[in-house]
């Protein structure tokens, strides 16, 4: 070693330190195959010492991130090289029913936006969503999110209580809560129902609340025991 140069290995990575000419001849005794140099124009030997073992200490740390990315590049290339699988044939005739079940679903009855909803209700056209969307979060209608527009059963409505939601309503969504997600709450009022004599829930929920919500309760029961 030349006198007055420092050379520690941290890791497998070797840090020598001192005056250039002790550095210089330092060198033409290491075998390392790459060689990084920093110079100190103002610094005193702790100083050199100190930004050495930094160096080497972080020296594993860029390793290790040049290896993730060159495993992210290769997953990359990977990915883009092997064809897209399509899905399985039945996955198709499944996506395709409930496509034609929702279509049929939303031409089964007048669905209104939160603007539909505070026109004919006589609300401010200000903040439109507002009260449709707060008898939503208090569970007094259900509304479907098609193409990030939330639209409200106009069935659900009761024309003689100023376009409010029908009391009974609440009920019913209380017994299908958990049960039902909002989609299938509309499926449900938009089939013909055996408890109501195939009339279908949407058109008696105004008329015959009381049997609706009958309904509703058998339907549960009926899952629940059979």
């Amino acid at each position: 070693m030349v006198a007055g140069t420092k050379i520690a290995e941290f890791s497998g990575i070797g840090t020598l330190t001192g005056t250039p000419e002790q550095v210089r001849t330092g060198l033409d005794r290491l075998r390392a195959e790459q060689v990084v140099a920093l110079t100190i124009e103002h610094g005193n030997e702790t100083t050199a010492k100190a930004l050495a073992q930094t160096v080497a200490g972080l020296a594993p740390l860029v390793g290790a991130i040049m290896q993730r990315r060159q495993d992210e590049t290769l997953n990359s290339i990977v990915e883009a090289l092997v064809p897209e699988v399509p899905p399985p044939y039945h996955k198709l005739v499944e996506a395709r029913m409930v496509a034609d079940a929702r279509k049929a679903v939303l031409e089964s009855g007048d669905w209104l936006t939160a603007a539909g909803v505070a026109k004919v209700a006589g609300f401010s056209a200000t903040n439109p969503s507002a009260q449709p969307n707060k008898w939503k979060k208090e569970g007094q209608i259900f509304a479907l999110r098609h193409r990030g527009v939330d639209y409200f059963p106009g069935y659900a409505l009761d024309p003689s209580a100023d376009f409010r939601p029908v009391k009974a309503l609440a009920k019913v969504l209380d017994v299908f809560r958990g049960k039902k997600d909002d989609w299938g709450l509309a499926y449900w009022f938009a089939s013909v129902n055996s408890f109501l004599g195939g009339r279908r829930p949407q058109d008696l929920l105004i008329g015959q609340p009381d049997r609706v919500v009958a309904a509703a309760t058998d339907e549960v029961a009926g899952v629940l025991h059979g």
